[in-house]
């Protein structure tokens, strides 16, 4: 089973032979320059007959990063008119809709199996309902250019934790390297030599609690949904439905109805869930469909750099020298910790 980390969102995206957990989860350490031929899409579960897209896989990944990339500035301002809680159950009542019709379209049926559901409503918390509602609250007190670089560091988390929960997963050098690469970063990023001054200490603890939910899903998802024959789309739908429920019910309990709907916030809330979160699902599940999770999977590394920008640009954040260095120090150490070595990514290819 292939696990995709959208940025924002984890979701199963495939039921291939699991790949190591990575930022949206699966890196190899190369990606292809351009589609692959029939031979390689088979490979990634195509059938060589089917129809291409109407629009080039290129234009939908550049798409695609730009949706998740706003998804955080989308947050802020949801949270301007909406408790935290009511931002994260309407991003995931929207997202769910439109999963819902798409498995409506497509004919994907519900699982079945007691157990099966069990597995996904554990999912649903740790991939969509506690991360979302992590950064939902972080984004009160710190910008989201720090959480859309607090996001980058899942990949990180991710191997941290295969590594001890993944027998498969041997540490080596290079992603031992990688790692403390990338948390070097994420000192860079908080400006650890002056004292982590100017920084919100619970909102950025928030933002990065919600980074660590995600590889905690992974492991999870991987260990109990592998192997049980049901499609991407019948897994995807589900759990966000479920997430959907959660937050049906801890929303009343602690931020109540909302008084009033302001038209920004209530648009941005629609946005983030039928775009960010629905729409920008099934588009990462034809990717990975079409040119395989090494190229989609590539979406995690644009995520924090359109974030950055879109605060800066749009909500007017203020951004230092150390911020955008030290996400380039984490992407660097995420990426390092994904790599293989040739000879061994050539041998699993063969």
């Amino acid at each position: 089973m292939c696990y995709a980390v959208s940025g924002p969102i984890v979701v199963v995206m495939s039921t291939a032979t699991p790949p190591r957990p990575s930022a949206t989860p699966s890196t190899p350490s190369s990606a292809p320059a351009h589609p692959p031929s029939h031979a390689a899409r088979a490979a990634t579960g195509v059938p060589a007959g089917q129809r291409r897209p109407a629009l080039d896989w290129r234009v939908r990944f550049a798409g695609l990063s730009l949706i998740w990339g706003f998804s955080f500035l989308l947050i802020k301002v949801g949270t301007d008119g909406f408790a935290p809680f009511q931002v994260t159950f309407g991003r995931l009542l929207f997202g769910t809709l439109v999963l819902a019709v798409a498995m409506a379209v497509k004919r994907a049926p519900l699982p079945r199996g007691r157990r099966t559901w069990l597995h996904l409503t554990v999912a649903a918390f740790f991939l969509n309902a506690a991360p979302f509602s992590l950064f939902a609250y972080a984004e009160l007190t710190i910008p989201s250019t720090l959480a859309g670089i607090c996001n980058a560091t899942s990949p990180l988390w991710g191997m941290a934790l295969s590594m001890v929960a993944l027998s498969e997963d041997r540490p080596t050098r290079r992603r031992v390297a990688g790692l403390g690469l990338g948390f070097l970063g994420v000192l860079t990023v908080l400006g650890a030599w002056q004292g982590f001054q100017g920084l919100d200490a619970k909102g950025t603890a928030m933002a990065l609690l919600a980074s660590l939910c995600y590889p905690v899903g992974w492991i999870y998802v991987r260990r109990t949904l592998a192997g049980t024959g049901h499609s991407s789309l019948s897994l995807i739908g589900p759990q966000l439905g479920v997430a959907t429920l959660q937050l049906a019910l801890v929303t009343p309990l602690f931020a109540g109805f909302p008084s009033s709907f302001p038209v920004v916030a209530l648009l941005a809330v629609a946005a983030l869930g039928a775009l960010g979160t629905g729409l920008a699902v099934l588009v990462q599940y034809g990717l990975v469909n079409e040119v395989g999770p090494t190229t989609a999977q590539m979406v995690t590394y644009f995520i924090p750099v359109i974030a950055t920008a879109a605060g800066v640009a749009v909500l007017g954040e203020s951004l230092s020298w150390n911020t955008p260095v030290g996400a380039a120090i984490v992407l660097a150490g995420a990426a390092l910790t994904q790599s293989r070595p040739r000879a061994r990514a050539k041998a699993q290819q063969t």
